[in-house]
This record gives structure tokens, sequence and C-alpha cells, in this order.
């Protein structure tokens, strides 16, 4: 029997057995895989059986399903393949499929949608440019703009999300900063972060209030990725990318 194996960050959360004709993905709690993430849209994509093979169709979804890297609207699956869903992915495990496709085919299908990406969604182009996998298309950095923001999802905050529009935003006690925390301690300015062209990166900006991305301190400037998580003195927030 097929299964798909949700992971974040190659932590595996949970697998889930294709026991029914059709699994929905999405943020929404009836989804058959709910995913609580900002960057998932609430009905994003379903994986059905389709004959004798299992088919990913994308639901209209903002940011975009993903394939191997190919973002797709439909695609049929086979064993081994990886389903992007913002940071999340999904691995495909169906062993008995392995030999349905040849190898050299998708090849073709893969450059023309990778291609078609760059000319429609400039904001995916960069969210795949600052993956890892993809840095070989560096020239998708020339033609691509980003708006970012944070979501608080802890501590105490004048808002509950902050969008990211400014060339630089100070994240401090001053009464000028964009993100303004509390606290007798806090530093006027703990941190900056900058957006440029080509996506947002965050630097420290007081020595002994260190900020945090993922768990660690970072004591110099550090670019951001979609779903980071970013500490500062009372406060944890959760950083996002969309469209401009």
């Amino acid at each position: 029997m097929a299964k798909l194996v949700l992971k974040f960050k190659e932590a595996v959360i949970k697998e889930i057995e294709f026991d029914k004709d059709q699994v929905t993905i999405g943020r929404k709690p009836e989804n058959d895989v709910a995913i609580d993430n900002l960057a998932v849209s609430g009905f994003h994509a379903k994986i059905f059986r389709e004959n004798d093979a299992y088919v990913l169709e994308d639901m209209g979804s903002l940011n975009g399903s993903y394939v191997n890297g190919e973002r797709v609207t439909r695609k049929n699956l086979r064993h081994g393949d990886i389903v992007l869903i913002g940071k999340h992915s999904i691995e495909f495990v169906a062993p008995e499929l392995k030999a349905a496709e040849p190898e050299p085919q998708p090849q073709p299908q893969r450059i023309k949608a990778m291609d078609e990406t760059v000319v429609l969604d400039p904001h995916v182009q960069q969210q795949l440019l600052n993956r890892p996998q993809e840095t070989y298309r560096p020239h998708v950095a020339e033609r691509s703009d980003t708006l970012g923001g944070f979501v608080v999802i802890e501590g105490s905050s004048e808002k509950r999300e902050y969008e990211l529009r400014d060339r630089v935003t100070t994240i401090g006690k001053d009464s000028s900063a964009g993100i303004r925390l509390s606290g007798f301690f806090t530093p006027k300015v703990v941190a900056l972060v900058n957006r440029r062209k080509e996506g947002y990166f965050i630097s420290p900006a007081a020595k002994n209030k260190l900020p945090k991305v993922n768990g660690a301190e970072i004591s110099e400037r550090h670019d951001l990725q979609d779903g980071d998580i970013v500490e500062v003195p009372g406060l944890k927030m959760q950083f996002y990318l969309i469209k401009g």
C-alpha cells in the first residue's frame, strides 16, 4: 500500500497510509494531511488514485505545489517523489510504482515547467532560489522581488503580524522601531531586517542581546528563509514570504 511521509526539515512528523481514493493536504484541520503553517493554503493540494496511478493536483494554492523542485498543477507520482508544500515535504512511498515511468522521460517536462515558473511566478522563483537544491538557477534573483513578514507565535507585541515593506526594519525598544519590544533591559535596537531584491536578511545590532534564528544565536548577517523562527527578547516570530 502506498503511503505519505510528512517531514519538516528532514524530521519525520507522521506517516499516512493511502487507504482511501483521495487524500487532501492543507492548513485547515479538516484536511487528511493538515499542515499548520501560513505558507500553506487552507486547501492546498490533493493526491488521488486514477486508474493504476497516483496523481497530485494543486487546488489553486497561493504558493504552489512542487514535485522534485518542479512547480506543478497536476502530476503523476512515482515512488520516492518529494512533494513540497510550503516548507514541509511529503515523500511518496509506493515501491510497486518504481518502474512505472522510465527515468529519462520526465526531464523535458521539468525543464519546461521551470522556465514557465520564471515567467509566471516571481515570488516562488525566489523561494526556489533560497533552497540549497536550487542554487543552479542564479538568474532568478535578477528577475524577482519579494515581500515578507513576521507572524508572532509567542510573546506580547503591538501586532500579531508585521509586513516588512521597508528597506530596513528595526527590532527593539526604541519608539521608532518597526517591531517594538518591551522589557527593562531590552536594547533600543536588537536587530535589523534588510529587504533586498532577492530576499531578506537579519543582522544583530546589540552585542549583549543576540537574536536567534531556529534556536541558534547569530552574531552576523543571516539570510532569512521562509518558515524561519526568529527570537528576540520577549518575542518569538515566524518569518514568511508572500506575493508582493
